[in-house]
């Protein structure tokens, strides 16, 4: 059985074995391939359940601001992944207060830079993570998308895009990011300029 304390100590030990993205994700999954194929549905649906926790307006409108408005219903998909696999501590302080962004190392270091300019593995997404526990079920098992079918056997389904539970509010309204981010806004200061589509009010 993988509990909530063990989800979080297996994400937190693939960043202690290699820092590269990519090489956490075959991390995980050998980790998992060695596990009863229970264990991966447990750490599928730990994964859905912490992701609930992060799937809030209240940190989609960060998440876009820092993104320079390029931070689709997939984005912040991503971007929740992103922040689980940062570990249980920073995970629960940015939930709690999203303002807390501006004190990331990953995320200071994408100021003052156009998106242009970000490297792939600096982007705050994380999307292979999604697929860590399908890929280490299909091994153990040799069913392809048989980790839907288990899920499904215990009553639950995996969020596939962001639902957020909190109330809506107008994620590119520059007077409200201010407001509610000041640290944020600080950091990635807040220009006239479209981009994406998605704000009128955007950094360039």
């Amino acid at each position: 059985m993988i509990g909530t304390d063990d989800f979080s100590a297996l994400i937190e030990a693939s960043a202690t074995a290699t820092a590269d993205q990519e090489e956490r994700v075959a991390w995980l999954t050998d980790r998992l391939a060695e596990r009863p194929a229970d264990d991966v549905v447990d750490f599928a649906l730990r994964l859905d359940e912490a992701r609930s926790r992060a799937d809030l307006w209240c940190l989609w409108g960060p998440a876009l601001h820092i993104c320079a408005g390029l931070c689709s219903d997939d984005g912040f998909h991503y971007f929740q992944a992103w922040l689980i696999g940062l570990g249980q501590e920073v995970f629960d302080r940015v939930v709690a207060d999203p303002d807390a962004l501006a004190d990331l190392p990953q995320v200071r270091r994408l100021a003052g830079r156009s998106v242009r300019d970000w490297a792939d593995d600096e982007w705050p997404d994380w999307e292979p993570l999604d697929y860590v526990a399908d890929h280490a079920y299909e091994r153990i098992t040799g069913l392809a998308e048989g980790l839907d079918d288990a899920v499904e056997a215990r009553g639950r389904e995996l969020r596939l895009s962001p639902d957020p539970s909190d109330e809506r509010w107008d994620l590119c309204d520059p007077a409200e990011l201010a407001r509610r981010y000041p640290r944020l806004v600080a950091l990635f200061p807040l220009v006239p300029g479209v981009r994406g589509g998605i704000c009128e009010t955007a950094r360039p």
